[in-house]
Order: structure tokens, then sequence, then C-alpha cells
């Protein structure tokens, strides 16, 4: 009996406790990908030559341009702009808002986000899944943490531009920007979905839909 329960238990402890971290542990010290090949669910085959050039990234360094209809540019560092975190489980975002611009709601399915202000003013807040609204306005130097896979938002309430630096704790974290998806996605989602889930009618649906054709 005692035997059969210590099998339970490892069998448990097997399944369970790789859950909980996003990407699986990697099994070398590093990975860099080859962004050539085709990825696996753990992320890109590695790279037969690396150099220090590897693991090292300037893509985050701004300013970034602002001028679009949200106000807002991300520039990301992920295993697809830096092949040095293939594996690795971690990735980061230099968010940009121009005054009253907005990274508009989105959620990334495969990792919790975790930022910080660098510079300006900026009004964050995101959903949970039953439908309850969490919001801050927070300053340079505090922090903001959003659970994996909720919806969320950053808005620039200062006067002059707000910088935010983002951590994932996935190499490739994945977004889903609502509006473009509901919106601009390809084929079209039906009129006849969207004018029955938001209660509007067809004319509505395609205005919204030209702002967001691809």
């Amino acid at each position: 009996m005692a035997s059969l329960f210590s099998s339970f238990l490892l069998a448990l402890c097997l399944f369970v406790i790789p859950s909980f971290s996003s990407d699986p542990d990697p099994l070398q010290d590093f990975c860099v990908g080859d962004l050539r090949a085709s990825p696996s669910i753990n992320g890109f085959p590695c790279k037969s030559s690396v150099s220090a050039s590897d693991f090292f990234f300037s893509g985050l360094r701004g300013p970034l341009n602002t001028s679009n209809p949200n106000g807002a540019t991300v520039a990301p560092a992920n295993v697809l702009t830096f092949p040095g975190l293939n594996t690795l489980g971690i990735s980061m975002n230099n968010v940009e808002l121009a005054p009253g611009g907005v990274n508009p709601p989105h959620s990334h399915p495969r990792a919790t986000e975790a930022g910080v202000v660098i510079e300006g003013s900026v009004f964050v807040g995101f959903l949970t899944t039953n439908n309850t609204f969490f919001s801050k306005v927070i300053n340079v130097g505090e922090m903001f943490v959003v659970p994996r896979g909720l919806v969320h938002f950053q808005w620039n309430v200062g006067k002059g531009k707000a910088r935010l630096i983002t951590a994932f704790n996935s190499q490739l974290p994945g977004v889903v920007v609502l509006p473009n998806t509901l919106f601009g996605s390809v084929p079209e989602i039906p009129n006849a979905v969207l004018t029955k889930t938001f209660r509007t009618d067809d004319a509505t649906v395609n205005n919204l839909k030209s702002k967001f054709a691809v």
C-alpha cells in the first residue's frame, strides 16, 4: 500500500510541477535559436555556432515613432527579434506612448506581464475573468503585474511622453489585440456575429472594419 502511495505521489509531481512554469525548463546552458528552421514545442533548434553578439540586443532603445492612430508603439525583445532568448523563458518590451496614447486592450496568452514606468504617468488596467476591473495611475519607478492571459491596457495620462519596460515569463508571449482581432481578422468575422455580439448594425461594424483592415 505504501509503495502504491509513493508511486502515486511521484506521478503527481511529474505531471503537476512542470505546469508551474510558462515555458519548459532548458536542458542546456543556452540554445541560441536558428530562426531559419521551423520552431518546435520548446522553441527553435539551436544554432551550431554562436558568438558574443548572440547574447546582446539593442532593440529596446528609443525613442520610438508613436505617430499612429493609437499614439503607441511597442518594440519587442522576444525570441523572434533576439534569438539568444530561445528556450530561456523570458522576453521584454519597450512600450512608448505619446500624450494621450493608448496601448489598446490586449492579452498575452502564454505569459504573465510585469512592467515598470521609466518616464511619465500611465493608467494601467486589467480585467479578470469575472469582469472585475483593476486599475491605477503609476509613475516613474512604479511597477504593475498582469496575470497571464487577462485583457489589459496602458494609457498615457501625463502631459508628456510615457515609456514602460515590460517583462514576460515566456520567450514568445504572444499578443491578441482585441480591436484588431475582432475587426481586422483575415478572413473577416461575419457581420452577423459582430452585430449580434455588440448589439449594433452592419453600418457600424463595416465602419469599424474599415479602420482595422490589414
